[in-house]
């Protein structure tokens, strides 16, 4: 499943997409801006969302959204 060489399985996929997706309903914004923000502009997803997937994927969609917009502001990260 390789798709970037980082994400490894159809299930990290699937969060990534699902954490891009809720992050944009969030922000009330376009996803496509989302997943620039989080991979282009910095590297949340890579090093952040599918290496913490184990732990984040447990947990319910408003904790994981918070979460990355948590980590977003922290790392100066806007859309």
């Amino acid at each position: 499943m390789e798709k970037h060489g980082w994400i490894k399985t159809a299930n990290e996929l699937e969060f990534a997409v699902f954490c891009v997706e809720n992050v944009a309903a969030a922000l009330h914004t376009d996803a496509a801006d989302v997943y620039r923000a989080l991979s282009d502009k910095s590297d949340i997803l890579r090093e952040y969302i599918v290496p913490c997937y184990d732990v984040l994927h447990t947990q319910g969609r408003d904790y994981i959204v918070n979460d990355i917009l948590e980590v977003m502001r922290e790392r100066g990260v806007s859309v």
